[in-house]
């Protein structure tokens, strides 16, 4: 038996939820060689508090201290049939760039053709009047690397020495973790569903494996793969578990993940990046096919303070923040352990 799904366009006949491609692949760089020369002002990001791929980016963003260099916008929680909308509200704003009343007049101002999903974030160009990209995945490269100059920020979440092991952890995480929360909520079948939830699963409980040994991913200090999984475990509890069906454990059954996760919650500035309501508004009122009354849960309550639970607490923030010599970076791994 299957249901209507979320994104029809996006479901095998199988019940499986596959995720559309992103169509905007442009890059700024720092040199201007690409067409999108990096500088102040230029650029501006359309993103939503509710959704994961576009809480990357502000992370990035805040942690890079980008703020005045890259202004932003954010979109209502609530997408309804016409998509994403810029409305005034706690958290949320009419758009003071172009005007737009609905993201997909950005879409279709830099494409004419585009019929596909209007997705967050957007990287904007106010000088071409056209979008840049679309793609998460890009954005937090560019974002960490491309606007250095107007930043006095060091922090390098990409570091050379790491490359390969973030580009196979990334991979890992989206396969089974940030896109498999989707592929188990969206699923339209029972076996779509526990394959996805199985999978996720066996993935948390390695990651909780690995935790134990360290402070981060990759040791004692935080890279892109860290804030890519720390988006969907602050998500977690409060809408996967439950809206999704992801409840075989929560995140603070997990004695290594739930203190990490209070860990990253911790850096100066991620806090504020945070907003539960734009989640679980987002989640349990657009998703109506999935809560089709749309009632919004009052929990669960999560306690995000500091743990001693996780080990290396001792290293401070400032370190953390302060770039990593290379031969500090070249600790590897194999697959999750």
């Amino acid at each position: 038996m299957t249901t209507q799904p979320q994104f029809p366009n996006e479901q095998t006949e199988a019940g499986e939820f596959k995720r559309q491609e992103d169509a905007f692949r442009q890059w700024v760089t720092d040199d201007g060689r690409s067409g999108f020369p990096a500088a102040a002002g230029r650029y501006h990001l359309y993103v939503s508090l509710a959704c994961p791929w576009a809480h990357r980016t502000i992370i990035v963003r805040k942690l890079k201290q980008l703020e005045s260099v890259i202004g932003m916008t954010v979109v209502d929680p609530i997408r309804d049939e016409q998509g994403w909308a810029f409305r005034n509200g706690p958290g949320h704003s009419i758009d003071p760039i172009n005007g737009f009343h609905f993201l997909s007049e950005a879409y279709r101002l830099t494409d004419p053709t585009y019929r596909s999903r209007v997705t967050v974030p957007v990287l904007w160009d106010t000088v071409t009047k056209r979008i840049v990209s679309n793609s998460d995945d890009d954005l937090m490269r560019m974002l960490n690397g491309e606007f250095n100059r107007f930043t006095a920020s060091t922090l390098d979440l990409y570091p050379a020495a790491l490359r390969a092991d973030i580009d196979e952890m990334n991979t890992r995480l989206y396969e089974q973790v940030n896109d498999g929360v989707y592929r188990a909520g969206f699923a339209t079948s029972q076996r779509s569903y526990e394959q996805a939830a199985r999978s996720l699963f066996a993935a948390l409980d390695e990651l909780d494996r690995r935790l134990s040994q360290r402070r981060y991913l990759f040791g004692a200090r935080f890279v892109e793969s860290d804030w890519r999984l720390f988006v969907t475990l602050i998500r977690f509890d409060a809408v996967y578990h439950g809206h999704f069906k992801c409840n075989v454990r929560r995140i603070i059954d997990y004695p290594h993940l739930s203190g990490y996760l209070r860990d990253l919650y911790q850096v100066p500035g991620i806090a504020e990046t945070v907003n539960f309501d734009h989640i679980k508004r987002h989640y349990y009122v657009t998703h109506d096919d999935i809560n089709p009354t749309r009632i919004v849960p009052l929990g669960p309550v999560l306690d995000l303070d500091p743990t001693l639970n996780h080990p290396a607490l001792g290293v401070s923030l400032e370190a953390l923040l302060a770039e990593l010599p290379p031969d500090e970076l070249a600790m590897r791994t194999v697959g999750w352990l």
